[in-house]
């Protein structure tokens, strides 16, 4: 349960070695939250986030989870939520693929859309149930720019993003009035924050204005997305664009001709 100043005490990251999913624990641990459940596949990285959470003050656990294996979902996490409530469940799971190959092998398409959405549709339906019976608690989805319009560049993953976009509204309209919040988060490019380029940089030869202006509206960083996280819990936000300026350059972007829209550098 939140405490007496809402701050939730508990979280669940499907995905426990995402970037974003990891900054947003950090923040949650340090406004109180205390139990912290990883999950994903086993591996040296997830252990590794787990120590790195364990040294700020959190409980924290790891559970064995794997997207592409949906029979499994019920019970691996019905394990986590019969051990107690869980005020926070961040779907951070998902693979980018390589637009080229999987163009070339359908397989690896597939993978991509199982991952993404398939395994999303699995587990939030199950997480949603479990967020019903508690009678509260917020499900946050890890959703894209990528997936308002498809474009040349990533048409496959901007596909399974659209899906698990569209299938976590419809979860949202259909929790509403239950206490259980959805929300949807569509980050742009995120990059760590290291290899940011500066706004000051010099332009590659080529580069337009346009297109500097465009990459810039379209990049984040995992701490500028866990940082709208934390910002849309505490508001009950369904909707987090990252940067906010995505919401009127995809709100344009939408009623571009198809014609001129391949030619834009997005």
């Amino acid at each position: 349960m939140k405490d007496a100043f809402g701050a939730p005490q508990s979280l669940l990251v499907l995905g426990g070695t995402s970037e974003i999913a990891l900054a947003t624990a950090r923040r949650l641990i340090a406004l109180r939250t205390r139990t912290v459940w990883l999950a994903g596949r086993p591996s040296p990285a997830l252990e590794a986030a787990a120590a790195g959470l364990r040294a700020r003050g959190a409980e924290v656990r790891t559970v064995t989870f794997d997207a592409l294996d949906s029979a499994s979902h019920e019970a691996v996490l019905g394990k986590v939520f019969a051990e107690g409530d869980i005020d926070v469940v961040l779907m951070a799971f998902g693979i980018p693929g390589d637009q080229a190959r999987d163009e070339e092998e359908p397989l690896s398409a597939v993978r991509v859309a199982q991952t993404n959405y398939t395994g999303a549709v699995s587990a939030g339906l199950v997480c949603a149930g479990a967020l019903q019976a508690q009678g509260h608690g917020s499900l946050v989805v890890l959703s894209s720019v990528s997936g308002e319009r498809a474009r040349r560049a990533d048409f496959i993953y901007g596909s399974s993003k659209a899906g698990l976009d569209a299938f976590a509204q419809g979860l949202g309209d259909a929790l509403h009035g239950t206490g259980v919040q959805v929300m949807v988060v569509r980050p742009g490019v995120v990059r760590p924050a290291a290899v940011r380029p500066s706004a000051g940089r010099a332009g590659a030869a080529g580069d337009s204005r346009t297109a500097q202006t465009a990459e810039q509206a379209f990049t984040t960083t995992p701490e500028a997305v866990a940082d709208a996280i934390v910002t849309g819990l505490r508001r009950r936000t369904e909707t987090v664009w990252v940067p906010g300026a995505l919401r009127v350059v995809m709100s344009a972007l939408r009623h571009v001709p198809r014609p001129l829209f391949r030619r834009l550098p997005v």
